[in-house]
């Protein structure tokens, strides 16, 4: 499986911005120790693992404690390791993609979301930065729409759309 996994913390300065390696760890709480170690005075960080151009998970701490993790489909968990290490534990579903209404008003003209999609996890995630669970879900399960594009979105929403952008091009 092909994967990317960056992260992005927020303290005093802005934004701050790392490629992570996340083969190399055991556990979650490895995943959680590597993510603390990228802005240590975070008020938030984030972790967004893309992987096979198919699934995206999204991991978030605050104050570098209380992990909280969505999955924009639980068939991560059954075909990877990563996926299991990082979505195993995750007992509730995510909020029913093919229930959801269009997520923006401003997208009206886009398909439908995937109806095949399982997301799992928080889908409250990122509430406070501005994406709405509905709103993430509707990226998630929109067609076309690859992980790489989600956390493109996201990131240019929540104001660290550069910093991801840089890690992608070195």
């Amino acid at each position: 499986m092909s994967t990317f996994a960056a992260a992005v913390g927020r303290g005093k300065n802005g934004w701050t911005a790392s490629e992570m390696d996340l083969s190399g760890l055991a556990d979650i709480d490895e995943v959680v120790d590597a993510m603390q170690d990228v802005e240590p005075d975070a008020d938030v960080t984030l972790l967004f693992v893309e992987s096979d151009d198919q699934y995206l998970a999204i991991l978030r701490l605050d104050e570098g404690e209380d992990l909280r993790v969505f999955g924009s489909d639980s068939a991560f968990a059954d075909e990877s390791r990563l996926g299991a290490m990082l979505l195993g534990e995750i007992e509730a579903p995510a909020l029913e993609i093919d229930e959801l209404a269009v997520a923006d008003d401003e997208e009206t003209d886009k398909p439908a979301a995937d109806p095949d999609a399982d997301p799992v996890g928080d889908a409250d995630v990122l509430n406070d930065l501005g994406i709405t669970a509905h709103r993430l879900l509707g990226l998630c399960g929109q067609e076309g729409m690859l992980p790489a594009d989600v956390t493109a979105e996201i990131c240019q929403r929540i104001g660290c759309g550069d910093e991801m952008e840089e890690l992608r091009e070195a």
